[in-house]
């Protein structure tokens, strides 16, 4: 890939997501404060990786956002175009976790800092700087940060630069489903690479399988790279070479034990994105394929097995001895 100063540049959502830490005393809930958000959490994982990492949204000029800022300083993620509002909050979402370690939200985000992000706040030095441009639809769900969001894919356009998309789907934070659906596949008309969630491919498609929904958007939309997670499942990938389609699968991780699934959508994301980054987004073999969802599928997996995740994503040497087992 060409050089340039980033690898990878994401735009959106950086939170804070209080989980349930034990019981005190009186047998009240401890909340912990996880740094979160999806367009961090897969630049955590870039770094993490080695790579080269910035990003661009806005937090609170509160305790939440000052820690925030911070912490994705500490990990190694740009922070130039991180936006300090002094009129909106820091974005909280509380995460409920069952026994399974799946989860379900509560936003407080009316609308919050991160969506209030504006047009003129962006930089297109920082943008044009990536190889990489990754985003997801938090960024879409209010006026003022999607036209800063197409804004952005604008100038990502113009500097010919590779774009990655994860809708994460959170139906709560949108006023109706057909506008979720609309703001989704504006978003897959604008990538170079598609990370989709099984439930997300029926939502937008309308298809019971996956195969199914993959042909729906092979007919109306030019993707070089989609791939499919699929939970306890595993994942599975489809490369576009112009002529055929070469596709992969592989299952997920048993041997670990999950706490929390925060994240691993955004960890899997980040090793897809790692592996364009390292071999080139042309030339996908059946092999290639299966071994990037391998690697994607432990890196996903072994950041379930602690709470939180910008904070704990785990190293090429975990992800290498899982694999080797």
């Amino acid at each position: 890939m060409e050089e340039k100063k980033y690898d990878a540049v994401a735009l959106g959502e950086l939170l804070i997501d209080f989980t349930q830490n034990g019981t005190s005393e009186q047998g009240n809930w401890l909340m912990e404060a996880n740094p979160g958000g999806a367009p961090c959490n897969v630049l955590a994982m870039l770094t993490k990786l080695g790579k080269k990492t910035s990003f661009i949204g806005k937090v609170g000029n509160d305790m939440f956002g000052k820690m925030l800022c911070e912490k994705i300083k500490s990990i190694g993620i740009g922070t130039e175009n991180l936006v300090l509002s002094s009129t909106e909050k820091t974005t909280l979402a509380f995460v409920h976790t069952a026994p399974d370690g799946d989860r379900s939200f509560s936003f407080y985000r009316n609308p919050g800092a991160d969506a209030s992000l504006e047009k003129n706040e962006i930089s297109e030095k920082l943008i044009s700087s990536a190889k990489i441009f990754h985003y997801g639809t938090l960024s879409m769900t209010n006026s003022t940060v999607n036209e800063a969001t197409e804004y952005a894919l604008t100038l990502a356009e113009k500097h010919g630069i590779l774009r990655s998309f994860d809708p994460n789907l959170r139906l709560m934070l949108w006023d109706n489903e057909s506008h979720a659906k609309e703001r989704i596949l504006y978003g897959i008309s604008k990538c170079s690479m598609l990370k989709i969630a099984e439930e997300e491919l029926e939502f937008i498609t309308g298809k019971n399988t996956i195969s199914e929904g993959i042909n729906f958007l092979k007919e109306k939309y030019d993707i070089p790279l989609i791939t499919v997670t699929k939970g306890k499942k595993g994942s599975c990938a489809f490369f576009n070479n112009g002529n055929t389609t070469i596709q992969a699968e592989s299952p997920t991780f048993t041997s670990v034990k999950t706490i929390d699934t925060t994240g691993a959508g955004d960890t899997f994301c980040a090793c897809m994105i790692y592996d364009v980054l390292e071999h080139g987004i042309e030339n996908f073999t059946s092999e290639r394929l299966k071994n990037a969802l391998c690697f994607a599928n432990a890196a996903a997996s072994l950041v379930t097995t602690k709470k939180g995740a910008l904070c704990v994503m785990p190293s090429l040497q975990e992800i290498s001895n899982l694999l080797n087992k």
